[in-house]
Formats: C-alpha cells, structure tokens, sequence
C-alpha cells in the first residue's frame, strides 16, 4: 500500500497558495492582511489559534495552505504552543511568528519556521513571506 502526501502545505495546479494570518488584535489583523493582499491574494485572517487548527483539520482548506503568520496578539494557546500544535498537524507547514515583546527565537522550535522580533516593518514581513513560499515551491502571484 502506497503511502499518501505528508502532511502539509500542498498545490493544487493553477490555485494560489493561501496564508493564514492568526492574530486576535482587529486592527492590527486588518492592517496585516491589507499588507499582505499587496502581493498575495488569497489571505485568510482568524481571531485565534483555535479556529486556526479547526481550519487546518479541513481538508479543503489545508490542500491549499502556504504559510502561516502568527500574530503578536494570541489568547488562548498561543506562542510556541500554537506552533507546536499545528507542526503535530502539518509538520512541513511554514509558519512565520511575529514576536512581541519577551519573546525571542529560542522560544520556538522547527524546522519550518522563522520568528522575526517585533515591531515588524511591512517589507519585512511581505519578503519573508514570499521567500518562505517560494522554498517551498509554492505559486504566489
């Protein structure tokens, strides 16, 4: 018996890939994804980390799923947590942390992830989220 894909983010031909902002602060979100609609155009915001581990656990939405972007405004699980809990998920799922204050790289743990300190300039966070997409051959325009 042929083993199926491994878990995490996948293309299908002609679609875009999709980003999943998590971040609880409305404004903040709202600002962050207009941002990221610049370059990318399917961006999808949720409020917390739990609504974003329902939508990973669908298969429709996860087919398409190209990068994660982790807010400075978590409640609930958040942090290095969230990230653990959605690599037991997706294990090759990229996932980009926007740190806050008292946070630091060696908080988090993963081959797929990068964790840029706060505050995060808007350039910044669009280049790496590009870059991240492209090493894993994921279509963006």
């Amino acid at each position: 018996m042929a083993a199926g894909p491994p878990p995490g983010p996948r293309v299908t031909q002609g679609l875009m890939a999709t980003i999943l902002l998590v971040d609880s602060d409305p404004l903040q979100a709202q600002q962050r994804k207009s941002i990221l609609e610049r370059r990318f155009p399917d961006v999808r915001r949720v409020g917390d980390a739990a609504e974003a581990l329902c939508l990973v656990e669908q298969p429709q939405f996860a087919a398409n799923l190209g990068l994660v972007i982790s807010g400075q405004h978590m409640q609930g699980i958040g942090g290095p947590a969230f990230v653990a809990e959605l690599h037991l998920r997706m294990p090759s799922l990229p996932v980009l942390v926007l740190g806050k204050a008292g946070e630091a790289a060696e908080d988090y743990a993963g081959e797929f992830l990068r964790f840029l300190p706060g505050p995060v300039a808007s350039e910044q966070m669009l280049a790496l989220a590009g870059q991240m997409l492209a090493l894993n051959g994921l279509k963006t325009t």
